[in-house]
């Protein structure tokens, strides 16, 4: 989330605490109303603990229809909770226009892919550590020529990433906002896909955009949702809601997932301009909390895997697919 208060909607009464939600939707032959979402749902207590032995890699992309809902500071939040789960990530900062990762860390990047792609240095190399023991590939123009290389840099990629296998369980990658090519040229090779909006129209509408561009154009069929800068879980499922509705008569076999919500939190701004991560600074504040919630979400979600070799096939996809979509 960045520092914009919600707009004025109707939230939780004062005093009043209510359960994170989760539901989902989907559109079809047999069509599934919103007022048929299915009932909320709590995530309980649970402790850090690995993942179980060969799952494979979970790839899940981080979009936004438009810029300014706090997608790369939710993509980092959502890292931390995840290691503090037990989980090993690695955000890969897609946003060739904007790397924002290593600034909400205080981090200067001295290599990135494009490094790698002049065979200056390995991907070990570039990788840089952050905190709970995160991983972060920096943004960089050379990604752009990734489906450019040759034969012999495809294997060298897939065979350094191939190292990370049994060293991950989620690869985050943090999309540029809106629907230009690289951003679905990203959700089109990766398995999963969470978006982030917040209650404005026009983020609404914008994340429907890349939502109908994905389904109707390239086939994409699932989605989760995860409202951001909101008063509270009530203006989460209206949020939820009127993309369901929106989905339902406009769009086929789509599947839409309530992942939770993060609230309007001052926090929030206040950890930016320190360029330390607020999930680390305010553990206990509430969008610290409900992130972990999210993050507790997509531990418990069934992944749509590619199979054992799940990292692997991702950089084939990535190496080999078509780089222009409309």
């Amino acid at each position: 989330m960045n520092g914009k208060k919600p707009a004025n909607t109707p939230g939780p009464a004062a005093g009043k605490t209510e359960p994170v939600t989760s539901g989902t939707v989907k559109t079809g032959p047999s069509k599934l109303p919103a007022s048929q979402v299915s009932a909320p749902r709590t995530a309980g207590p649970q402790a850090a603990k690995p993942a179980p032995a060969g799952k494979p890699v979970r790839v899940i992309t981080v979009s936004s229809g438009k810029g300014g809902v706090g997608k790369s500071n939710i993509t980092l939040a959502l890292a931390l909770a995840l290691a503090g789960l037990g989980r090993k990530v690695l955000i890969w900062d897609a946003d060739l226009g904007l790397a924002n990762t290593d600034v909400l860390l205080g981090i200067r990047t001295k290599a990135t892919i494009h490094h790698w792609l002049k065979g200056e240095k390995s991907l070990r190399e570039i990788i840089i550590k952050g905190p709970k023991g995160i991983n972060i590939l920096p943004a960089a123009s050379g990604i752009l020529e990734l489906n450019e290389i040759s034969e012999a840099q495809k294997a060298r990629l897939i065979a350094e990433f191939e190292q990370w296998q049994e060293e991950l369980d989620f690869l985050l990658i943090d999309t540029a906002a809106g629907i230009g090519p690289n951003v679905i040229f990203f959700n089109l090779v990766a398995q999963e896909h969470l978006v982030i909006l917040n209650n404005e129209p026009t983020s609404i509408t914008d994340a429907y955009a890349l939502i109908k561009a994905l389904n109707t154009k390239h086939k994409q069929s699932g989605f989760y949702l995860l409202p951001n800068m909101v008063a509270g879980p009530k203006e989460a499922r209206a949020v939820f809601e009127l993309m369901s509705n929106v989905a339902g008569q406009y769009l086929t076999s789509v599947s839409l997932d309530l992942a939770g919500f993060i609230p309007y939190d001052e926090v929030v701004p206040a950890s930016v301009r320190k360029q330390t991560p607020f999930y680390i600074l305010y553990p206990d504040s509430p969008a610290s909390l409900q992130v972990t919630e999210v993050a507790r979400y997509l531990i418990g979600r069934e992944s749509p895997a590619f199979g054992a070799g799940g990292l692997v096939l991702f950089l084939n996809r990535l190496v080999n697919a078509e780089r222009a979509v409309d």
